[in-house]
């Protein structure tokens, strides 16, 4: 029976990286922290480094793979706290309910992303999916009893945290600096205006718009033809290139 081991190394689900990256920038406290204590403008893909070298190390990784990205990542959060100060929330990197919308937002674009172009999972495989992905929060220092008890309470928690979110203008600047990855690699430059396209589509409507991410009638039918070439296309690739991300990724680990 699959899990996120099977699933999570399938580089398909990159496409949902730009929504996650930003459902967590725009919690007001994940973003605050991620403002203040990351440079998007020198180096934009740094957090989804990171945070592909995390997810994995832990779900594909050797032992001594996931202790040291558990390390990595723990030891990255140590400084990232600050107090309320002029209407801006405080913000720990620590807070076992930040960890828990970050993990949130990473298991809800895979499946979206998943669900878009791969054919669907059983409700066994779907379930173990679901808990299988409570590791990337409860690895650092999340109660398991947090993370939603269903797949059903995990959609109203989504469902009110999205309802929630705000997007100031620092944030905004950040999202916009990630997006645009002007000191990115050149194959990553041009590769970003499609992942412009599939984080706007993926990316609920109204936070759209803060990210300056802009959607068109035109601009859906482009959302949708791509995702209609990767349905026919990405399953018949081989393995060895729909996993080659993993494999870089813990090979620098």
């Amino acid at each position: 029976m699959r899990g996120i081991a099977d699933v999570a190394p399938e580089s398909v689900l990159l496409a949902g990286a730009g929504r996650a990256l930003l459902l967590q920038l725009a919690l007001p406290p994940v973003g605050r922290g991620v403002v203040r204590h990351s440079d998007f403008a020198a180096d934009p893909l740094k957090r989804l480094h990171g945070t592909l070298r995390y997810i994995y190390a832990l779900t594909n990784g050797t032992p001594a793979q996931a202790a040291a990205a558990r390390a990595w990542v723990d030891r990255a959060h140590e400084p990232v706290h600050g107090t309320a100060r002029d209407g801006a929330p405080a913000y720990d990197a620590h807070d076992p309910k930040l960890q828990l919308w970050v993990a949130a937002t990473l298991y809800d674009s895979a499946t979206l992303v998943r669900e878009a172009v791969l054919p669907p999972l059983g409700e066994e495989e779907a379930e173990r999916l679901y808990r299988d992905y409570a590791r990337l929060a409860t690895a650092l220092r999340m109660p398991p009893d947090l993370w939603p008890q269903t797949r059903e309470d995990f959609a109203r928690y989504r469902d009110g945290v999205i309802a929630g979110l705000s997007v100031g203008d620092d944030v905004a600047r950040a999202g916009r600096e990630l997006l645009a990855a002007r000191n990115a690699p050149r194959w990553v430059r041009a590769a970003m205006p499609l992942a412009r396209l599939l984080t706007a589509g993926f990316l609920p409507d109204r936070l759209r718009g803060p990210f300056g991410l802009a959607w068109s009638p035109r601009r859906e039918r482009a959302f949708r033809a791509a995702l209609a070439v990767t349905r026919v296309v990405y399953p018949r690739l081989p393995r060895a290139v729909r996993h080659a991300p993993m494999r870089h990724y813990l090979r620098a680990a």
